[in-house]
């Protein structure tokens, strides 16, 4: 799909230099920047490519005044960044604006659907499923029973939607993730054999959540386990049974939480963190990569290790940590030289 700038400053709200009906089909760094390509300059870092870019078209601020001879047409706006995110954002709305049923697919009975739903090839969509507007079904996708998916919400390939989950308004769940598997929930009799409990419970996802690739998010034992607005989710996270993330919390790959932990709203959790179950994590609270979290956290505080520790504590002592060979070695000849003042002294 081709633009001109003037349709894209008319986007953008910019003003055109050069050619307004210069065109582009392709986005580019703007020192990879090649005919039929459009790009940006925001950051003074790359001002020289601005003089060699072959691009078609380049976004700048509105105070860039060119020193020397350029071969592309600008559009000038008011933040050049912000400007070209939100050209990406339009592009991207474009690039998957798909509608309709592909075939081979199947439909179950009582299944409801809004405006311009697109349901791609050799999906399977169960009974008295609820789907909203705008909605984005790409293939190989498995929506279980009495699922509901609100408006503009988008799933993509190979995703697994199990029976009685409840997923909001414009979220994103990239491939290979499965929602609403059972909680791992066993018990032992007395010969030591484990024994299913049955998770009755659900998942609900409120509005504006993404999911990054291969995530797991387990269906309640009873009840419901909640991954409230704005969360932000990596790739394989593995999120338990009845556990409720609270809103705009981020959370980065490889985490891990256990069964019935609550965490609360804008909580910033690093990558390959592992959090028991049955604990309470506060609003704010900031978790370092790879740290083990084994007991309830306060409002705001900030964590690292394993076990975690305060992070500015933590950071303290691994600077003995680091010396801590050193540090023996110290130890030890000041035992060796008490030990030699002791026999003198006798």
């Amino acid at each position: 799909m081709k633009f001109t700038a003037e349709q894209i400053a008319g986007i953008l709200e910019g003003e055109i230099v050069g050619n307004p009906q210069a065109e582009v089909y392709k986005l580019a760094k703007i020192e990879e920047g090649a005919e039929g390509a459009i790009t940006f300059l925001a950051n003074p870092k790359y001002a020289s490519y601005i003089y060699t870019t072959r691009a078609s078209i380049t976004i700048v601020n509105k105070t860039f005044e060119p020193e020397n001879e350029i071969f592309t047409t600008l559009i000038k706006v008011e933040d050049a960044y912000k400007a070209f995110s939100k050209l990406l954002e339009y592009y991207n709305q474009v690039k998957l604006m798909k509608s309709g049923i592909e075939q081979p697919s199947v439909v179950s009975e009582n299944v409801t659907y809004g405006d311009d739903l697109y349901l791609g090839s050799f999906c399977y969509i169960g009974k008295n499923v609820t789907i909203g507007n705008n909605v984005k079904i790409y293939p190989n996708s498995f929506v279980g029973d009495n699922v509901v998916i609100g408006d503009n919400t988008i799933l993509f390939a190979g995703v697994r939607i199990y029976s009685e989950t409840e997923i909001g308004k414009n979220c994103v769940i990239h491939s290979g993730t499965v929602i609403g598997s059972d909680g791992f929930g066993f018990a032992p009799n007395e010969e030591g054999v484990y024994s299913k409990v049955p998770q009755i419970g659900n998942v609900i996802i409120e509005d504006n959540v993404d999911i990054g690739a291969c995530t797991t998010i387990d269906r309640a034992t009873l009840g419901s386990t909640i991954i409230k607005k704005g969360v932000k989710l990596d790739n394989q996270i593995q999120i338990a049974h009845n556990v409720v993330i609270g809103e705009n919390t981020v959370i980065a790959s490889q985490t891990g939480i256990a069964g019935s932990t609550k965490i609360g709203k804008n909580c910033i959790i690093g990558g390959q963190v592992g959090i028991v179950g049955h604990i309470t994590i506060g609003n704010n609270v900031r978790i370092q990569a790879q740290s083990g979290v084994s007991k309830n956290l306060s409002d705001g505080e900030a964590i690292q290790g394993s076990p975690a520790l305060p992070y500015t504590d933590f950071n303290k002592a691994y600077v003995h940590f680091r010396n801590l060979p050193k540090i023996v070695s110290d130890v030890n000849e000041l035992k060796k030289t008490a030990k030699e003042t002791n026999k003198n002294s006798i």
